[in-house]
């Protein structure tokens, strides 16, 4: 008969339950690792240096301006602009992200709400009561709406959602089943599977959903651009990293991917971590280069395709060290006496883990 508590410390001693305890590490992380990064991003939406403008000329305009920065404080970044043309084009080019025209009888806002829905309506909640205190009505003008199939312009946060989830499960398909597969086979298949995944992209934006009512051919390659150098980077990583490749992968594009893309809140409404992750992330630059595109005549696009092409390369740098480290290991297994191959159960257990916890 065992000792008082045998069973349980045989059970804790146990190689298989010791393996499940490890693996359960990954989704115990994810959990918290999901929770800091929504919940900081998304929880509590307030103004931070949100950039407006005050549409007039003469002192009463810079008094009008000076009272507004001073109430607001860090809140918003307000600078005066002479010309109602000329906070227009701030607008469309996303400098600012409203601009109020000053008058006593009429004063209007103007917002771009493709820029971002949520923006427009902050600083519409900024300007209404000015307009209430001098007993008129505010007139709220859209210079750039979404197409009326997406009218909070949010569709394609969602977009991303799905080019990413698509993505980064793929890479732990890869690296789990085609861990015996030569490296470069790997990498072609990351080239099609993200041509794939683009293409589905497309397809959910035009015909699917009318998210891209023009220019569709130039948001599929936005759309293979931006899986390709997920998919090149969590190749590379899984020679690295193994099991934890899909954690790995999680915190990149999705923790702090998904947040700092713009795509619900621009920077402006979120703290200073979230928004210095949108000036160079990917997510940031496939939303906001969309919206480039659809909605605000190209302008800034360039950048915003650099930034995509910029993780590309880094994915395919890593994908080539990975290569260079896999072959220096062959060459050295190839000298030594063959270390046992894992059991066959085993291995199925961590393949199927690895696949459904990143999806």
């Amino acid at each position: 008969m065992p000792t008082n508590g045998g069973p349980v410390v045989t059970g804790l001693r146990s190689p298989a339950l010791r393996h499940v305890l490890t693996h359960l590490v990954t989704p115990l992380l994810m959990c918290l690792g999901m929770g800091l990064a929504y919940m900081g991003a998304f929880v509590t939406p307030e103004p931070n240096h949100l950039p407006v403008a005050v549409v007039g000329t003469g002192p009463e305009t810079k008094v009008f301006a000076q009272t507004v920065k001073d109430k607001a404080g860090d809140k918003l970044d307000v600078r005066t602009v002479a010309s109602r043309a000329e906070a227009v084009d701030l607008l469309k080019s996303r400098d600012i992200t409203g601009a109020y025209v000053l008058s006593a009888k009429t004063p209007e806002l103007v917002v771009a709400t493709a820029a971002s829905d949520m923006g427009a309506t902050a600083v519409e909640k900024v300007f209404t009561p000015v307009a209430d205190r001098q007993g008129v009505p505010l007139k709220v003008t859209d210079v750039a709406p979404p197409v009326s199939d997406d009218p909070t312009g949010q569709g394609l946060f969602f977009l991303l959602i799905a080019l990413s989830i698509g993505s980064y499960a793929s890479v732990a398909a890869l690296g789990a089943a085609g861990a015996g597969l030569p490296l470069r086979i790997r990498a072609l298949l990351a080239v099609g599977v993200s041509a794939v995944v683009s293409v589905i992209g497309a397809a959910l934006a035009g015909p699917v959903f009318h998210l891209a009512h023009h220019d569709l051919a130039s948001v599929w390659a936005m759309s293979w651009l931006y899986s390709a150098g997920i998919l090149f980077i969590g190749v590379g990583v899984h020679t690295f990293l193994k099991r934890w490749t899909t954690l790995a992968m999680m915190v990149l594009f999705v923790m702090l991917n998904f947040t700092s893309s713009g795509g619900l809140f621009r920077p402006e409404l979120q703290n200073g971590f979230f928004g210095t992750l949108h000036a160079f992330w990917n997510g940031a630059g496939f939303v906001e280069g969309i919206r480039s595109l659809l909605y605000f005549d190209r302008d800034g696009l360039s950048g915003n395709v650099g930034t995509l092409v910029a993780w590309l390369v880094i994915g395919l740098l890593v994908t080539a060290v990975a290569g260079a480290v896999e072959r220096a290991r062959a060459r050295r297994a190839v000298q030594q006496e063959p270390v046992p191959e894992p059991e066959p159960e085993m291995a199925e257990a961590e393949e199927e883990l690895e696949e459904s916890v990143a999806v």
